[in-house]
């Protein structure tokens, strides 16, 4: 009897459970609200104008996102490094910051459908021959913490390799401008628009380190809301919408890989 009582409430935990985090869409829809996490030091997917408005291909698409959840976009500018615990700490109800999809962030974190094409480089100064990581030996390579960039750069560069790792965006944009650092691991239309910032030692591509996607990041177990944000991003594709504000963006066409994914 005891174990027959144990089970009982086991399940009854597991389904308080199970409504807890479906329900978070129908909060989301009561409050008529949906925060989400952006950048705001990472043009041209999110950055900050004269008159202090955020804009960029990200800042776009939460919009578009809270439209198809029909709810008004609450954006909140979150570091590149503490994005997903701003998520885990439920501060933010989903991330649209550039963010990629590996192995280890699968374990604690759910992703929506693509949304954008963002590849992750190594670019530098003319001066330095760059082919591959093992021409990074005794290099100092700059990144962002706790990106792509940063976590695939650790796995493959020499021993000798130095990494120097900023805060956000804007410390290593500082760095590179300044001279502190003569290459960097970042995304390539990021390097493309600090290039406009620095056209006499504007970064060249030394070479890919990989070919990544921009998803939507919630929490575990909300299939409720995945479904939402995936069919808002489902309509968008479909309708033209978000190939238009690609091109708008990044000066290139959605790709077809990412267009025609639905899930």
């Amino acid at each position: 009897m005891k174990f027959i009582k144990t089970i009982i409430a086991l399940a009854a935990l597991a389904s308080l459970s199970a409504t807890a985090c479906a329900d978070n869409l129908a909060d989301i829809q009561k409050a008529g609200v949906v925060r989400i996490g952006v950048p705001q030091d990472f043009a041209p997917y999110g950055s900050v104008t004269a008159d202090l408005q955020l804009q960029g291909l990200d800042i776009e698409v939460a919009k578009l996102v809270a439209k198809g959840l029909g709810v008004k976009a609450e954006l909140v500018p979150v570091p590149i490094s503490s994005r997903m615990a701003f998520l885990q700490t439920h501060k933010i109800d989903l991330i649209i910051s550039t963010l990629g999809k590996n192995a280890e962030r699968e374990k604690v974190i759910d992703f929506s459908q693509g949304y954008a094409p963002y590849n992750n480089s190594v670019f530098g100064v003319a001066a330095i021959k760059v082919a591959g990581p093992a021409d990074l030996a005794n290099q100092t390579v700059g990144v962002a913490r706790s990106t792509f960039e940063d976590l695939m750069l650790t796995d493959s560069v020499p021993k000798s390799t130095i990494i120097k790792r900023y805060e956000d965006n804007n410390g290593l944009i500082s760095a590179y401008v300044s001279g502190q650092v003569q290459l960097v691991g970042t995304g390539d239309f990021v390097a493309y628009a600090l290039a406009e910032k620095t056209p006499a030692n504007k970064p060249l591509l030394k070479y890919i380190i990989n070919v990544s996607t921009c998803y939507v990041g919630m929490n575990k177990g909300e299939p409720a809301l995945m479904a939402k944000v995936n069919e808002a991003l489902t309509a968008s594709k479909k309708s033209g919408e978000l190939n238009g504000i690609v091109k708008k963006w990044l000066n290139v066409p959605l790709p077809e890989k990412i267009a025609t994914t639905y899930q």
